[in-house]
């Protein structure tokens, strides 16, 4: 969206990541706990997916919702079934060549520094701030403006690329940030019509990123 690039843009200097369904391909781990939410029951995982579909198109968490809708609990989340997307690392290779300081801004339970440094990726960046560790989640704005201070940067220095309208764009854009839209995993579904702080960019997948920066 937009006709020049961030690189265009000379102030910008930070560039933070969310990590679930836009680092990391987390199908497998909510169709995990999909299947063990439903079992014993007559709900299909098709009658799931349809309703959580359903939902992320009002722009909510969808999976959350359904769980709500149908009355079943949620079950535990299978971290063994998370991987990066197959791109992730060659993209961050690429952005910390070009020079940007790389962040992480995300909704993760206690670990996320290991889990990143597990799948290779700790290294590209300078700064992890997740909720866990931090006691706040987005879209909290807090997340954010802890992030800034770890980081030594001011929001209009920054952009945050996410796959949640509701956590990622438009927390960002409140606070100033750039901000780009990676349309992975469920949230694909959200409208960003009803939105009044729109993404920047809009793009299906990481190596889209080499386009804009």
């Amino acid at each position: 969206m937009g006709c020049s690039t961030v690189s265009q843009k000379s102030n910008i200097s930070w560039i933070f990541f969310d990590v679930g369904s836009t680092l990391v391909d987390e199908t497998e781990a909510y169709n995990h706990r999909i299947r063990d939410a439903i079992s014993g029951t007559e709900i299909s995982f098709e009658q799931f997916q349809e309703k959580r579909a359903f939902f992320a198109k009002q722009n909510l968490k969808g999976d959350l919702e359904a769980l709500k809708f149908f009355g079943l609990e949620k079950t535990p989340w299978h971290r063994e079934d998370e991987v990066p997307y197959p791109e992730a690392e060659e993209v961050l290779r690429y952005l910390k060549e070009k020079g940007y300081r790389l962040g992480v801004i995300a909704n993760q339970s206690l670990g996320t520094a290991e889990r990143l440094s597990d799948w290779g990726l700790l290294t590209y960046f300078d700064v992890v701030a997740a909720s866990a560790e931090f006691g706040v989640a987005k879209p909290d704005p807090a997340i954010f403006k802890r992030a800034f201070l770890l980081a030594g940067c001011l929001a209009e220095e920054a952009v945050m690329i996410g796959d949640r309208l509701d956590n990622d764009i438009v927390p960002a854009k409140k606070l100033g940030m750039k901000a780009v839209w990676v349309k992975q995993g469920f949230a694909v579904y959200q409208n960003v019509d009803a939105i009044e702080y729109k993404p920047d960019y809009e793009i299906g997948n990481l190596m889209e990123l080499i386009n804009i920066f």
